[in-house]
């Protein structure tokens, strides 16, 4: 029976990773598939497990159309033409419209919509706006004009880069580095230390933890260089007091609008985080696959360490491939301690 064998729970799981590991068959349709096969099961009594496709074959069964045994998995497949697709976002003049973005990938503009932002965690539209945002954010600290800047992005005109409010601020501002940009901050207390929260007019901007206030109002001066900072009123210090309330129970939901600033790719890894269940943590390889850049593994890093809002963007819990802790920029204490608060099983630190 096949229930006896070990690979049974990751065929009725359906298990991804089990592709190309063994494959299993249907008697009574004369079919095979891969594991991660997206048909309904059939009963036990009828299915049998192979090491190889082709003892399948040699049993007499045909292959799946849905899953393709022979090939490669649609869920591989999926992200190597999101890759493309993005690819083609990046690469164009302007940003493209999705029914040619659907035709490159031969798909209907629905399910292309649908599979990008499943792998991306962004909708095409939003990718396009945030590698058009970044070139006009290149062309800015280049020392274009403001002109020269809005077309060299893309946006064909002042009025369409005007109305995405792509930097958050004036672009004349922007080119001189944030300055007069107002950031309000002010610092609480939680029981892994201090906590400070910053705001802009669009959101919370940055939620740092460390040991004292005086090294957090540091790093934010760092990481704004040249914005104007304003200690928070009575009324800021409530807005705190919730952020700090949400560290204290990080499985819990922040219901604050947030200002979350980086670059097209960052956008997609920060959006993967923010996918991950509370009690749950992933590797950054499985970060990187999520986003459809399977080589990349080293820029998801890369992307959780410049990540300015902890918790809200859970950079604590993405851990190493064998489950142990890597670094957090806030202290692996801190990361283990707020994993340890939403229940997730961890690895050697």
């Amino acid at each position: 029976m096949p229930e006896t064998d070990p690979r049974w729970a990751r065929l009725t799981a359906r298990d991804p990773s089990a592709d190309g590991q063994f494959w299993y068959g249907v008697v009574t349709t004369g079919i095979y598939c891969r594991p991660s096969c997206p048909s309904r099961r059939a009963l036990a009594r009828n299915i049998r497990l192979f090491d190889t496709a082709e003892q399948a074959r040699a049993a007499g069964l045909r292959p799946c159309l849905r899953c393709n045994p022979d090939g490669m998995a649609p869920v591989a497949m999926g992200k190597l033409l999101v890759e493309k697709a993005c690819r083609l976002i990046e690469q164009a003049p302007e940003r493209p419209l999705l029914d040619d973005l659907a035709d490159a990938v031969e798909m209907s503009p629905a399910h292309f919509h649908r599979l990008f932002k499943r792998v991306t965690g962004l909708t095409p539209k939003a990718y396009g706006a945030a590698v058009m945002a970044g070139r006009a954010r290149a062309a800015l600290n280049a020392g274009q004009s403001v002109t020269s800047a809005i077309h060299a992005a893309g946006y064909g005109s002042p009025s369409r880069f005007y109305a995405a409010d792509a930097l958050g601020m004036a672009p004349g501002r922007y080119r001189s580095g944030g300055t007069g940009e107002v950031l309000r901050f002010a610092v609480g207390q939680a029981d892994l230390g201090a906590v400070l929260v910053a705001s802009s007019e669009r959101g919370v901007a940055s939620i740092l933890l460390g040991d004292d206030a005086a090294s957090l109002v540091k790093e934010l001066q760092d990481r704004f260089p040249r914005a104007e900072l304003i200690g928070g009123d009575a009324a800021y210090e409530a807005l705190v007091a919730q952020v700090v309330g949400f560290v204290q129970a990080p499985g819990t939901a922040l219901d604050l609008p947030l200002d979350i600033r980086g670059t097209a790719f960052q956008q997609r890894v920060w959006e993967a985080l923010r996918a991950i269940p509370p009690g749950e943590t992933r590797s950054y390889t499985q970060i990187a696959q999520a986003i459809g850049a399977h080589s990349a593994v080293r820029a998801v890093a890369g992307a959780c360490a410049a990540n300015a809002l902890a918790v809200a963007i859970p950079c604590h819990r993405v851990v190493r491939s064998d489950g142990s802790l890597s670094g957090y920029a806030w202290g692996v204490e801190r990361k283990a301690a707020l994993l340890a608060r939403e229940g997730a099983g961890l690895g050697d630190a």
